[in-house]
């Protein structure tokens, strides 16, 4: 049920001269209508179902300080509307003797409806501010507008905590017992898939977030002011919001774990292929690495004075590791499989990618020597087509190169410097002919 608004605030004048009837019926209407709008909000608060969770509640904290404050303002309230209802029903009672009051009737209507002859009995036991002046006295005296007044104050900062507890309680609860439930559903899933604590981090996490919504609920549950925060400015009550802090927190840290566990998943599922996948490519990185083995016997055997780059054996600890990830496979392991093969990844494809850097540094000079050797042929092409080929200079240096490259050890060295020889003896015979434009066929050649 709602509560409704800020009692009506008395609208009297201030005590002046006597009033007469007229003026006494219309004050009586007014307070009649006031008497009601109190009385109804009074009982809404006294219905408010954050009310009666705050009375059934173990309260701890900062709630359980204010809500005994609140109670005495209740208890207060209820004091300040009885004297006021008392007020009431005297000038009631005064107003009916005669249909047209007499003067001394209108004279207590005045000093009952404007005067301060409103007297409430001294309730410094319960009052939530103790008094400032001195000791208490035995009772107060109020005008009905300074009561008004009085009960408003009251009655705002009550239904403030009342209504802020009940947002508390409205709110967050429910979200944390849905969250909870959430957690139970990926905690299976995780134990499933081999993710406990002390296991995996996965696992750690979320008996951490178990125990910190089990805490938060019974610390919202016994104190929900720890998790209000006001709304700035606002004079309303009730005016703020619940904090969120801690449950948003939780709730993205188990977004984080359902996110691992699902890669869990994703690795179960693929596992198979993902372990043959790696076995072909450090099957492949073997192969390179013992083509680099065989071609570097072969380039100690043909080619002389060369630095020929040792070649490494295959990596038994890949291997190893690769073993231990199908072990991981049969036993259902896959939270620790999941990591093994992620890096075993990364590592496989960095040794193929050795191995076929280590082929390439010990194939270099077999390479060389085939450039030499094509480099030696197309210059004797060259100088066949210029009708140059029996020429004497020519022939010798090229079966001298033709020696050199086609021996074994091949010497690099002495090879680039016959064919380079050979490339001179060409490129002098050439000259003559391009200057008597003899070579005009050949104008888009090169030397």
């Amino acid at each position: 049920m709602g509560v409704a608004g800020s009692f009506p605030s008395f609208a009297g004048r201030p005590p002046g001269p006597v009033m007469d009837r007229d003026e006494a019926d219309r004050a009586l209407a007014r307070l009649g209508a006031e008497h009601e709008a109190v009385e109804t909000s009074l009982l809404a608060l006294q219905d408010h179902a954050g009310r009666r969770l705050l009375e059934g509640a173990d309260l701890t904290g900062v709630t359980k300080d204010r809500w005994a404050s609140a109670e005495q303002s209740i208890t207060l309230l209820w004091g300040y509307f009885d004297a006021y209802a008392g007020a009431l029903t005297a000038a009631r009672e005064i107003r009916a003797r005669r249909r047209y009051p007499s003067k001394d009737d209108l004279v207590a209507l005045t000093e009952l409806l404007r005067g301060d002859g409103v007297t409430v009995a001294n309730t410094a036991s319960v009052s939530p501010e103790p008094g400032l002046t001195g000791p208490a006295r035995l009772s107060e005296r109020f005008t009905l507008e300074e009561l008004v007044a009085r009960m408003n104050d009251l009655y705002a900062r009550s239904l403030d905590m009342v209504v802020a507890s009940d947002s508390v309680w409205s709110a967050l609860p429910a979200r944390i017992d849905l969250l909870a439930a959430e957690l139970r559903r990926t905690r299976s899933l995780a134990h499933s898939v081999g993710v406990r604590p002390g296991e995996h981090p996965a696992g750690d996490d979320l008996e951490s977030i178990t125990q910190e919504l089990t805490t938060l609920r019974v610390q919202v549950i016994s104190d929900p002011l720890a998790f209000w925060l006001p709304g700035p400015g606002s004079a309303a009550p009730g005016g703020g919001r619940p904090d969120t802090t801690r449950y948003d927190r939780a709730a993205r840290a188990l977004e984080d774990v359902r996110r691992e566990i699902e890669a869990v998943l994703a690795v179960r599922q693929d596992a198979e292929q993902r372990l043959v996948r790696l076995r072909d490519v450090l099957s492949r990185a073997d192969r390179t690495l013992a083509e680099a083995r065989s071609a570097r016997g072969e380039v100690l055997a043909k080619i002389a004075a060369s630095e020929v780059p040792a070649v490494s054996g295959p990596s038994t600890a890949l291997q190893e590791r690769l073993a231990a990830a199908s072990e991981y496979r049969r036993h259902a392991q896959w939270n620790r499989l999941s990591p093994l093969l992620d890096s075993l990844e990364r590592e496989a494809e960095d040794e193929l990618l050795r191995a076929r850097e280590s082929l390439t540094s010990v194939t270099a000079p077999l390479a060389v020597r085939a450039e030499l050797r094509g480099r030696l042929d197309a210059y004797k092409a060259k100088v066949a087509r210029h009708g140059m080929a029996e020429d004497p200079v020519l022939i010798e240096r090229y079966d001298a190169a033709r020696r050199v490259l086609w021996s074994a050890p091949c010497d690099l060295r002495v090879a680039e410097q016959t064919v380079l020889r050979y490339q001179q003896a060409a490129a002098d015979l050439l000259t003559p002919l391009r200057r008597d434009g003899q070579g005009r066929g050949e104008q888009g050649e090169t030397s």
